[in-house]
């Protein structure tokens, strides 16, 4: 073959694979659709919101990111557990702080390009055509198609001097979490009624050396007061002014007659509320304790709104809140490919 001929050859091969390029460009539907992988060009337009960002909003994010979700994660940066020193019964955590747990998790979760992270507090939302819009302190506005809540629960502290010092330190409210830690210790029970009966029960499994205080008049019943004498726990009714602590460590109980009481530690279930009111605002509806009702799925009662972490669950703890976390982010992700194929 001439030269000239294999000249010939390759112009012709080059037009014809030219000419398959521009038939593919032509075609109306493109045989691979990138547009998931591109950034939104709106940049306050998401597929999905995420408000708070502790460990079931970082856990929906890595799932959603996983998913390649354009997500927008929403965090003021208040954990409840904040001054927690420890945090225990999460297998390959057992023992990190809680800081130490979530700054890992978040720096992995920013390893998903396609997860932004905005550092303020969501103070509104309404319903829009396409969704929702969610409105910060700032004054920044945010639309989306579907919305996770996972702001958690502000507890409420009595009006006990010393016991929010203690609180998540030496005034601890799951054995699960902090009981090893204090095992066979000298321990309390500040709680009354159904309360301090179950704590009863369930602490006496981690030490003897247990007394309840009720803080005024038991309301205990005659069987639950009966049961809980035989098992040799004493009942205190005297009402409490202050808990004397170190550091938060707690020293001892002291009483409004003034007499004390040494202890190691004493378990508590202080009143709660939820920590934001954006859901409520919404339409989804309450459990009768105060929790954002949600089925095994984490949809709450308001479509395209979920909710996971302790702001839905009665069980307070970080690995059940990640748990919780994945399943409202792969669910919400099931249920975009569902209205998108």
């Amino acid at each position: 073959m001439s030269k000239k001929q294999k000249e010939n050859l390759t112009r012709r091969k080059f037009i014809k694979r030219s000419s398959y390029a521009i038939t593919a460009l032509a075609l109306p539907f493109p045989i691979v659709s990138f547009s998931k992988f591109k950034p939104m060009i709106d940049k306050n337009k998401f597929e999905v919101i995420i408000i708070g960002g502790s460990y079931s909003g970082l856990s929906a994010g890595m799932t959603l990111g996983r998913a390649l979700r354009n997500v927008l994660l929403i965090d003021a940066g208040q954990p409840c557990n904040i001054q927690t020193p420890h945090s225990h019964n999460f297998i390959t955590q057992d023992g990190k702080t809680p800081k130490e747990i979530s700054s890992l998790a978040k720096e992995q979760v920013q390893e998903y390009k396609t997860i932004k992270f905005y550092k303020g507090l969501a103070i509104n939302a309404k319903k829009t055509s396409n969704g929702f819009e969610i409105t910060t302190q700032n004054n920044d506005t945010f639309l989306t198609k579907k919305v996770i809540f996972a702001t958690g629960v502000k507890d409420i502290m009595p009006n006990i001097k010393g016991f929010s010092e203690c609180w998540g330190i030496s005034v601890i409210h799951c054995p699960y979490c902090h009981g090893y830690e204090v095992k066979n210790e000298k321990t309390g029970i500040l709680a009354n009624g159904n309360i301090a009966f179950h704590y009863a029960q369930l602490i006496s499994n981690w030490t003897k050396k247990l007394t309840i205080f009720t803080n005024g008049k038991s309301t205990l019943t005659e069987e639950q007061t009966n049961k809980i004498k035989k098992h040799n726990i004493p009942i205190v009714e005297k009402e409490i002014v202050s808990l004397n602590h170190k550091n938060g460590s707690l020293k001892e109980i002291i009483f409004t007659d003034s007499s004390v009481f040494q202890l190691k530690a004493i378990y508590a279930r202080p009143d709660f509320k939820q920590h934001c009111l954006i859901p409520e605002k919404l339409g989804c509806e309450l459990t009768e304790q105060g929790l954002l009702k949600v089925d095994m799925f984490q949809q709450t009662t308001v479509e395209n709104i979920f909710a996971c972490g302790d702001n839905s669950s009665p069980l307070r703890a970080v690995s059940l809140a990640i748990a919780t976390g994945n399943i409202a982010g792969s669910i919400l992700n099931n249920g975009l490919t569902e209205e998108e194929f």
